[in-house]
């Protein structure tokens, strides 16, 4: 059945959005148009936007859904609304992630996916730490208890952090901070991570840059951690097959084994309102100890 021209139009407080080709496909195989997923983008609004506002944002657009082309966006798309703020990082005028209405404006664009920075637009100095656990195999099944290991590593440090699916394949520890340390600092901090766990845990991890010389060890990427690189913001959906949202655990449920694609844009809303967002019940972390520690050695 052909998809429906005339356009759904949203009223967003006094603004109005129109949804133009409400009914295509954007995941064919869970049933979710291009209307479906708005609305999903309203419901995880709550949660995804204290994550994205006042970063450097990155999307990826996807017009014909998972399975046509896809593209990355920094730059602000026009023509702009008026409700949608913009900022300058370099050359880039990048879109302010602040609001339902500029969320579900992105969503209308087929954005499917939302990557944030680690700092905000207005502080040079980053607010969390995020380690990527990585792993060379489409299916990992030791996925889970590679963050279980991260996790008694930061334990031992006296931190704590919450893992994430990263909505793909992977799981990323994220650590809410206290404001300080640099992204020097806290590259140096994943860099000992990393090499620590890879030393203690040779058949399952490895800091090799190269995909090709990984064969199945789990990479724990700490080298993402730069000014204006932006990864996957929490909550943000995946135009992966079963539309994975990334979803934050505890580490009880890290423990259980889940699986990343357990969490997507169907079953997302329920756990949220049984969970809300973990992250920001997290205390945010003091690492200037353990750094000068770590610089000592």
């Amino acid at each position: 059945m052909a998809a429906t021209q005339t356009p759904t139009m949203l009223k967003l407080g006094d603004e109005q959005l129109a949804i133009t080709h409400p009914d295509k496909l954007l995941w064919p195989d869970m049933g979710i148009t291009k209307l479906d997923y708005v609305q999903k983008l309203a419901a995880l609004a709550p949660y995804l936007l204290p994550h994205a506002e006042n970063r450097y944002l990155t999307t990826i657009r996807w017009p014909e859904g998972i399975g046509g082309i896809s593209f990355y966006q920094k730059n602000c798309p026009k023509p702009v609304p008026p409700y949608v703020r913009t900022a300058m990082g370099g050359t880039i005028n990048y879109v302010v992630l602040d609001s339902l209405p500029t969320l579900l404006w992105l969503g209308s664009l087929y954005s499917l996916e939302f990557h944030v920075s680690c700092e905000s637009l207005s502080d040079p100095l980053p607010d969390r730490w995020i380690l990527d656990i990585d792993p060379s195999l489409e299916v990992e099944p030791r996925i889970m208890e590679a963050a279980s290991a991260v996790s008694d590593l930061l334990a031992t440090l006296g931190l704590d952090a919450v893992p994430k699916t990263s909505g793909a394949t992977g799981v990323q520890v994220v650590m809410p901070i206290e404001r300080g340390p640099t992204y020097d600092d806290l590259r140096a901090f994943g860099k000992f991570v990393s090499e620590y766990l890879a030393a203690k845990f040779p058949r399952m991890f490895t800091v090799e840059r190269l995909k090709k010389n990984r064969g199945t060890l789990i990479y724990l990427d700490y080298l993402q951690y730069y000014p204006g690189r932006t990864l996957a913001a929490p909550y943000t959906p995946r135009a992966r097959p079963g539309a994975p949202v990334s979803t934050p655990l505890t580490w009880e449920e890290v423990r259980r084994d889940p699986k990343p694609a357990d969490y997507h844009l169907l079953n997302i809303e329920e756990r949220l309102r049984q969970r809300g967002d973990l992250i920001s019940r997290l205390p945010k972390q003091r690492l200037d100890r353990v750094l000068q520690t770590i610089a000592s050695l």
